[in-house]
């Protein structure tokens, strides 16, 4: 019988596969000035760049991201970390905007491969009796984009030539990786339907269809921030408040990202819809902080803010992630993680795309202005329907 990694090591290493992953989808951020300096590109095209990845991400959920539930989450995870070794030397090799493009678009099919699998995996060999499995899938984000967007800029910082170290070492290490994967144990027994199950589809069990709605508006404003952070965060510390540092750019996305890690630690034994509520309310506070910042050009501010904002978007997806995954069944798992990052990933980079394009019109500052009044909107409906809701069951539910 060949060797398979104990469950309990299984769990804490599929964790750190997710970490490692979502890092790697954050060493772009803040690469994106480098190359827009080396390619000769405008905000625009920047926020297009980034975008494609969340769409690519998008088409991978929508089309395998239930295929896991059918055909085991090894094949379909040894697989795709081999296509995101190759989205790293494309990355490698890029000499244009295209060829960076390409690479991302490949990052993206990888990572949305991934997503589902990943969280499935989590959920399936978390212990019954300390389910750990939300937590990390909320926290994860945060952890991994913040180690990806610092370790990048302080290369960008401190070596002479960044993107051949930050993609030279990652392509090894998802070869790597990809050959350990096989040493899991396989939580997700073959079932029939793997072919169907790739026409593109949101799939979200009936039962978890009404708390799937009520915690739309908070996946919608947690991760539209995190959208503008990882496009335009860099260009707005350089070309709002005149600090023209690639490490300070990614110490802003360590300040949201970072402090998510902390709200979700923080709220790990909430109620979830409790944890949901109060993280709504400190991120709108948070955001709220940013339009401050910017009004006031304090830097200071606008860090802070950043902290809070952080904070409150760790909590608030915790508490979001928990109440849509409870008892949920194991073969529809990943079906509906896919779902919910789907939701995530287009509010990721759709409104960024529409920010980016604005701020050839109306100018960075005012962009970034207008895109926080209604992500403090989105997050406060969040709070509100999820209240409401609470207080028209009965007290018995």
């Amino acid at each position: 019988m060949p060797f398979r990694v104990p469950r309990s090591a299984a769990f804490w290493s599929v964790a750190l596969l997710l970490v490692l992953v979502l890092a790697a989808s954050g060493v772009p951020s803040p690469l994106y000035r480098v190359y827009q300096e080396r390619f000769g590109f405008s905000s625009g095209v920047l926020t297009t760049v980034f975008a494609v990845y969340a769409l690519a991400l998008l088409v991978a959920l929508l089309v395998v991201g239930a295929l896991s539930d059918h055909v085991g989450r090894r094949p379909v995870l040894a697989a795709a970390l081999l296509v995101q070794a190759g989205a790293m030397l494309l990355f490698l090799t890029a000499d244009g905007v295209g060829w960076l493009m390409v690479a991302r678009v490949v990052q993206g099919l990888a990572t949305g491969a991934m997503t589902g699998a990943l969280g499935a995996a989590l959920l399936d060999l978390q212990r019954t009796d300390k389910p750990l499995g939300p937590l990390v899938n909320s926290a994860s984000p945060g952890l991994g984009l913040s180690l990806g967007a610092v370790g990048a800029g302080v290369l960008v910082e401190f070596v002479a030539t960044p993107t051949d170290w930050v993609f030279g070492v990652l392509t090894a290490v998802f070869v790597l990786a990809a050959g350990g994967v096989l040493l899991l144990p396989e939580t997700s027994p073959r079932t029939p339907g793997a072919l169907a199950s790739l026409r593109p589809d949101a799939r979200v069990p009936r039962a978890q269809r009404p708390a799937f709605l009520v915690v739309l508006p908070c996946l919608a404003a947690t991760w539209a921030l995190g959208g503008l952070y990882a496009s335009l965060g860099p260009s707005l510390v350089s070309g709002v408040f005149g600090v023209d540092d690639h490490l300070v750019g990614s110490l802003l996305i360590l300040a949201l990202n970072g402090t998510g890690l902390v709200g979700s630690l923080a709220l790990r034994s909430a109620v979830p819809e409790r944890a949901m509520v109060l993280g709504a309310l400190v991120f709108s506070v948070g955001v709220g902080g940013t339009i401050t910042g910017l009004l006031t050009g304090s830097l200071a501010v606008f860090f802070a803010a950043a902290v809070v904002s952080g904070f409150g978007f760790g909590a608030a997806f915790l508490g979001a992630m928990a109440t849509v995954t409870r008892s949920v069944a194991p073969g529809e798992r990943a079906g509906l993680l896919s779902s919910v990052f789907v939701v995530s990933y287009l509010m990721f980079s759709l409104p960024a795309v529409a920010a980016g394009l604005a701020v050839d019109g109306i100018g960075l500052e005012r962009t970034a202005e207008i895109y926080g009044a209604a992500v403090v909107v989105l997050a406060l409906t969040a709070a509100g329907s999820l209240v409401l809701r609470r207080r028209s069951e009965p007290l018995a539910a």
